[in-house]
């Protein structure tokens, strides 16, 4: 029987500045962000622009989510982050105008390649377009595209890109017919 080591990582994957930023925004999201009143919206987009977010006019982000790297965050305009989300942002997240991201979701950047002694993290962007409703607890993979006027049904595992103005749902997520607005 031959012997593995695995454990064979030799170093932290980020740099001390990025870990100390985020130590600090550990700190801003405890006690200023995520026990702020629901209706002061305008207060935690200050508070992410000030660690580095680009976030549009009238967004909603809501007290209880949980955001790893405000820095790799854009929201559009008129977007709405629900209470309970995580944006686990190692990568960029690149969200659209007028979005909806339920609760529960979690949209997650960062991976590791299983293949690789010391399991090495990596980064894949998650871009969500335009006019697109991700509903409540669903799962989206690092490097997925949503493309705009999607909709993404409930509990739905996003593992690969989902094309514009189709309603999307399952397990592994999938089109399932057009989006027509009335």
């Amino acid at each position: 029987m031959s012997s593995v080591n695995v454990n064979t990582h030799t170093g932290p994957s980020f740099t001390i500045g990025n870990r100390t930023a985020r130590l600090l925004w550990e700190f801003v999201y405890l006690f200023l962000f995520r026990f702020s009143p629901k209706p002061l919206h305008p207060w935690r987009s200050f508070l992410l622009r000030v660690f580095g977010a680009k976030i549009g006019r009238g967004v909603h982000v809501y007290p209880k989510v949980k955001i790893w790297a405000p820095w790799n965050l854009s929201v559009g305009d008129y977007s709405g982050i629900a209470n309970g989300v995580i944006l686990y942002s190692q990568g960029r997240i690149d969200i659209g105008r007028y979005v909806v991201v339920s609760q529960g979701s979690h949209l997650c950047t960062g991976t590791h390649d299983y293949q690789l002694k010391g399991f090495s993290l990596y980064t894949r962007p998650i871009i969500i377009k335009d006019n697109v409703w991700v509903a409540a607890e669903v799962f989206i993979h690092p490097g997925v595209t949503i493309g705009e006027g999607c909709v993404i049904g409930a509990r739905s595992l996003v593992a690969s890109s989902m094309p514009a103005w189709k309603v999307c749902s399952g397990h592994p997520c999938k089109p399932l017919k057009e989006r027509v607005l009335k």
